[in-house]
C-alpha cells in the first residue's frame, strides 16, 4: 500500500504496523484533513476481532506529524473509555498506556497502541457480555475460563435481537511446522464461531443449540478446506465445554491426513513424467499444481493439472493452453509428432480451454493406470483444443 501521501513519520508508523503486526490489520480507506496541506493524515483501520473485523479511525494531524494520533471508534462503542479509569471515589483516572508514553521517532508506537487498545476492547466486550441477565450465557462462559485465546462480542441493533458471538480456538499443534517448506507468514489456525441468542432467564423447555461455524486461516485452504468437515450434532442440553473435545479431536485426525496427501499428490507428479516429461512448473509445497508441455504434430500446448485437497478420492481437474513462445523441441513431448507453433487471442494472450474433469478416473487404481488414462484422454481432447484455437483465430482475421 502506498504511503507517500503521508508525512513521512506517519507513513513509517503505517508501513511498520501493516507489515510486523501478527494481525491481518487492514487499512479502508484515507483522507486529509485538510485539503490545502497537499498530505493524507488520516486513515480507517479494519483490525480483526472475534472473526470479523472492528473499524476504528486514526486521526493525525499533518501541520503537527509528532503529535499523537486520535482514535475514534465505532458508534456502537460509545461506552468504551479505554485510558480512564474510575477511582474508588468516583474520580477519573488516567493511568499510564501507549499515548501517554508517545514516541513519534519510534516507527512501532502505532503498533502498540493499536495492539494495547485491541485487549482493552476485548476485556470491555467481555465486561459486557458478563453483565447480561442470561443463566445459559453465564453458565457458558463459566464452563470454558480456562481455555486461552477465546474472544467474544456482543452485538445489537435497532432491528436485531441481541446475540453474544465466540470466538474458540481450536487444536493445540503448530499447523504451519507441519507443512515443510511452507512460507505463511501468519500462524494457521481455525476458530469455532458459536452465537448464543441473548435470553431473560431459562425458560422450561431447553435451549435451542446456538449457531455454529467452522473459520480457518484463509492460507489454510492449500492444505485443508473447513468446508469439507461436517460438525458433529449439538446435543440437547449441550454446552461448548462437552461440544469442543470431539469436534477437536476429529479436526487433529483430519490435518495430519491432509499434511500426509501432500507426499501422494507428490508422487503423483513424479508418476506423470514417464508419459508427459518433466514438468515446467509445480507447487512444490502444497502439490496442488503442476504444469506440462506437450504436442501434436506443429501444434504445441501446455497442461494444466489442479489437484483437490482430497485428491486422489477426487480426480484432478486439467487445462489445456495454447503455447505463447517456441520452446526448443528437447523439452517437448509430442503426443503426436513433429515441430512447434503457437496460437494467442485478440489481447495477445494464450487460449485457454474449459476446465476438464470428465474422463475415466478411480481412486483405487495405482498411479500408473490414471495417469494412462488421463494421457488417451489427452490424446482425443488436444484435437478438439487445437481445433478450438484455430477457430478463435480465424474469427480474429
Amino acid at each position: 500500500m502506498a504511503t507517500d501521501a503521508f508525512p513521512p513519520v506517519v507513513a513509517a508508523q503505517i508501513n511498520y504496523l501493516l507489515s510486523h503486526s501478527p494481525l491481518s490489520i487492514k487499512i479502508d480507506q484515507m483522507w486529509a484533513g485538510c485539503k490545502y496541506s497537499g498530505l493524507l493524515d488520516r486513515f480507517s483501520l479494519l483490525i480483526p476481532f472475534c472473526l470479523d473485523y472492528i473499524k476504528w479511525d486514526v486521526i493525525y494531524n499533518a501541520k503537527c506529524p509528532l503529535a499523537a494520533p486520535d482514535i475514534i471508534f465505532g458508534p456502537e462503542d460509545e461506552n468504551f473509555h479505554p485510558f480512564c479509569v474510575t477511582g474508588d471515589e468516583g474520580d477519573l483516572k488516567f493511568p499510564k498506556n501507549a499515548l501517554s508514553d508517545w514516541n513519534s521517532k519510534d516507527p512501532s508506537r502505532l503498533l502498540t497502541l493499536i495492539h494495547e487498545l485491541r485487549d482493552l476492547y476485548m476485556s470491555y466486550q467481555k465486561k459486557r457480555i458478563g453483565e447480561v441477565d442470561d443463566d445459559r450465557l453465564k453458565f457458558e462462559i463459566s464452563t470454558i475460563l480456562s481455555r486461552e485465546g477465546i474472544e467474544m462480542y456482543m452485538s445489537s441493533g435497532v432491528e436485531k435481537p441481541e446475540e453474544v458471538k465466540f470466538a474458540v480456538p481450536l487444536l493445540d499443534m503448530n499447523i504451519n511446522k507441519m507443512v515443510f517448506g511452507c512460507n505463511w507468514r501468519h500462524q494457521q489456525k481455525i476458530y469455532l464461531q458459536v452465537i448464543f441468542p441473548v435470553g431473560r432467564k431459562y425458560v422450561s423447555a431447553p435451549p435451542s443449540a446456538p449457531r455454529l461455524k467452522l473459520v480457518s486461516s484463509p492460507e489454510l485452504k492449500a492444505l485443508f478446506s473447513i468446508e469439507d468437515v461436517k460438525l458433529p450434532p449439538w446435543l440437547d442440553g449441550m454446552c461448548m465445554a462437552e461440544y469442543l473435545p470431539n469436534l477437536e479431536e476429529t479436526l487433529a485426525g483430519l490435518i495430519l491426513d491432509a499434511v500426509s496427501l501432500i507426499d501422494v499428490r507428490r508422487h503423483f507428479i513424479e508418476a506423470l513424467a514417464p508419459a508427459f516429461g518433466r514438468p515446467l512448473e509445480a507447487d512444490a509445497v502444497f502439490c496442488r499444481k503442476a504444469t506440462f508441455l506437450a504436442a501434436t504434430g506443429v501444434f504445441t500446448f501446455l497442461v494444466h493439472f489442479f489437484f483437490p485437497t482430497q485428491f486422489p478420492k477426487q480426480q484432478p481437474t486439467l487445462m489445456l493452453q495454447s503455447s505463447m513462445k517456441i520452446i526448443s523441441r528437447a523439452r517437448v513431448r509430442q503426443i503426436f509428432c513433429d515441430p512447434v507453433s503457437w496460437h494467442f487471442n485478440s489481447q495477445g494472450a494464450p487460449i485457454k480451454s474449459h476446465l476438464l474433469s470428465e474422463y475415466p478416473w478411480s481412486p483405487r487404481w495405482e498411479p500408473s493406470q490414471m495417469v494412462e488414462r488421463i494421457f488417451e484422454f489427452l490424446v482425443e481432447e488436444c484435437l478438439n483444443f487445437k481445433k478450438y484455437c484455430t477457430e478463435t483465430q480465424l474469427q480474429q482475421q
